[in-house]
């Protein structure tokens, strides 16, 4: 399998190198076992030289000078804030290699990106009407400036056709590890063990909604008070806090976050359910009752639906 890992500058050297290592630790367990290395793994660019983040030099292989490959990887750029992707995007460089991966896309190569890596595929169109996801605290921005792309922001990997995405961070190595388990589930897992990387489905167990990258005041007003009345929250009651129409705030939710204002509270209950049961010994049904849902099996059901976990997974992370 031919893999190109695609680099420009500012790139975010934990992600750059977390893929580099996962591809690299598959190929050596694959060989330990006396088969030959099936991942042929490229550094390339547009630019022969690239400096990373911390300003770490990488040579690259010119990619227009290249056969297309099997599978090419974006790693996150290092910019953090709707402004900086902004200016980012407009650099010529990362409009190069946008046009290089449409190029390589339509040929067949299998195109996957994670945490704002992601932007350049929605930049040059690749992730219109389909579903994707991206680092979750950037999913307004992301959602705000490419309409057309299905982003389901909760979820760490989205596989979708002929495009791979992942969220934030360190889904780096969950998406290095789905291209090892493409060829063998064992070798993946063995990577995985080793890595101490356990089953990650979702980002909502991590996600924090008042860190979500907006600029609405209307949306941070809402927040707030939301924050304050969780277990008394009526949709009415809402509206008439942010003087407004329930209409208007229906819109300015889904416009700004993706979601009505029932599943962001719903979001905000779980976020807050998450935090109890990793910091406190409280039952379930007691976290349920703080938070706003009528009985303990629920808040079971809910937090299963969205994070991918149960209670007792929940309660151990972190710990």
């Amino acid at each position: 399998m031919k893999i190109f890992v695609l680099v420009v500058d500012n790139m975010f050297d934990t992600g750059l190198t977390a893929i580099l290592d996962t591809l690299a630790m598959g190929n050596e367990f694959i060989a330990d076992r006396g088969d030959s290395e099936p991942f042929e793994v490229t550094i390339v660019g547009v630019r022969s030289f690239v400096q990373t983040h911390l300003g770490l030099g990488v040579s690259a292989a010119l990619a227009t000078s290249l056969p297309h490959p099997d599978v090419v990887v974006v790693p996150a750029l290092a910019d953090k804030t709707p402004e900086l992707l902004n200016a980012a995007l407009q650099r010529p460089d990362i409009i190069e290699a946008q046009s290089v991966i449409q190029q390589w896309y339509q040929s067949g190569t299998l195109v996957t990106a994670a945490c704002t890596g992601t932007y350049l595929l929605a930049a040059a169109g690749l992730l219109d009407g389909v579903r994707a996801t991206t680092t979750w605290w950037l999913a307004p921005d992301f959602r705000k400036r490419f309409p057309e792309v299905i982003l389901d922001d909760s979820q760490m990997l989205v596989v979708q056709d002929q495009r791979v995405t992942a969220g934030a961070a360190l889904a780096h190595v969950d998406l290095a590890l789905w291209i090892v388990r493409q060829y063998s589930q064992e070798v993946a897992q063995l990577v995985s063990r080793h890595l101490l990387i356990d089953g990650r489905p979702s980002q909502a167990v991590y996600a924090i909604a008042n860190h979500l990258a907006h600029n609405d005041s209307l949306i941070e007003r809402f927040q707030h008070w939301v924050r304050q009345n969780l277990t008394s929250f009526t949709m009415t009651d809402a509206a008439n806090a942010m003087a407004v129409s329930e209409r208007t705030l229906q819109r300015r939710c889904r416009d700004v976050l993706g979601r009505t204002p029932i599943a962001f509270v719903q979001d905000l209950r779980i976020e807050q359910a998450i935090y109890r049961l990793q910091t406190t010994d409280t039952s379930v049904e007691a976290i349920a009752e703080a938070v706003g849902y009528l009985d303990g099996v629920t808040l079971r059901t809910l937090l299963r639906k969205k994070t991918g976990c149960s209670v007792s997974e929940l309660r151990r992370i972190n710990k």
